[in-house]
């Protein structure tokens, strides 16, 4: 087709009033129009991503800090309903979940106030996206550190393979004498308190309470999952039950039921202990409890010991006296 042709088939009918113009230049402007809408949803993409990357990493924090089985519908839908019902209370533990939420999360009660349903129904999956991711990587994480732990404290033989979690559980003498009961052929539930969990994994039949929630193993679990994986390492021998239990199980992807076990009322088992204390002696030995673990993960501060003398005595407090008293011989002498 010659050139001539090109330009008469680009050429407008005479009864639409348009002025000739190049098909080239209209196809130009048309892919600029294009690269403009690109350049102008480019932008909304990204701040949809970064809202992505930021609600999956908050959400990390819920399995830890908040709930470790609770879906966050629950909590909200629980709050919703105390709300509406002028406060007819079914299940307190829902509603404190709901709490300690807003606590870790204290924009979320606002924004799900503000957002359209779409958007907090994709904010939710975000947050629970990364709260059962973070569960993954911790329990992955003590997958191999825990076999580290106890072929160096218990020195099994053979050792505790890293790699392979069959080789756990009641399989392995070191790990069964940690996950079941006082007693051989004794049915291993959640209403059962693991030797794992005692101090020196010994229990005191007489006294339960003693030295539970003090084992080597769980403040390991804790500080591996709380600071760092090397912060363990300096754990004497003298967190995290629930994934300390799943480690140290031979079941090798995350779930709540194992055997005879149920993960979900042993964790509120831990939770009840500490938060529903039974009477003001109780009520005393979780506070102490709780003060024997933040020594043990923070270190012992000797601040408060300090009387106001000591405090006199210090270089800092002793400069600043010096040079007061060199101000008032300046000002004396003139």
């Amino acid at each position: 087709m010659s050139q001539a042709m090109v330009e008469d088939a680009s050429q407008p009918p005479e009864s639409s009033l348009a002025v000739a113009t190049s098909e080239t230049a209209r196809q130009r402007r048309k892919i600029a129009a294009l690269e403009e809408k690109l350049q102008v949803l480019e932008p909304g993409h990204a701040v949809k991503q970064r809202e992505t990357n930021y609600y999956m990493s908050k959400g990390r924090a819920i399995r830890r800090i908040v709930t470790l089985f609770d879906n966050i519908e629950d909590l909200i839908c629980e709050n919703d309903r105390r709300c509406e019902l002028d406060g007819e209370d079914e299940d307190d533990r829902l509603q404190t979940g709901y709490i300690t939420l807003n606590h870790a999360l204290p924009w979320l009660h606002s924004r799900a106030s503000d957002l359209e349903y779409d958007e907090y129904s994709l904010m939710l999956k975000k947050l629970r996206q990364g709260a059962d991711s973070g569960r993954g990587d911790d329990t992955s994480k003590l997958k191999n550190l825990v076999a580290d732990w106890i072929n160096r404290e218990f020195k099994p033989n053979p050792p505790v393979n890293a790699d392979d979690k069959h080789c756990r559980g009641f399989v392995n003498d070191a790990v069964r004498a940690g996950i079941r009961d006082r007693t051989d052929g004794y049915i291993v539930t959640e209403m059962s308190w693991p030797t794992f969990l005692y101090e020196q994994y010994t229990a005191d039949q007489d006294n339960l309470e003693k030295g539970l929630f003090k084992s080597t193993l769980l403040l390991q679990a804790f500080k591996a999952i709380f600071t760092s994986p090397s912060s363990a390492r300096e754990v004497a021998g003298d967190g995290d039950a629930a994934n300390l239990r799943f480690a140290l199980s031979s079941v090798n992807s995350w779930r709540s039921i194992d055997g005879d076990f149920d993960y979900i009322p042993f964790w509120h088992n831990i939770v009840d202990f500490f938060e529903r204390p039974p009477g003001r002696a109780a009520q005393q030995n979780v506070k102490r409890l709780l003060a024997w673990w933040t020594r043990k993960v923070f270190g012992t501060s000797r601040r408060a010991e300090l009387s106001d003398g000591a405090k006199a005595k210090m270089s800092v407090n002793a400069l600043a006296r010096q040079r007061a008293q060199l101000d008032d011989a300046l000002f004396d002498s003139e």
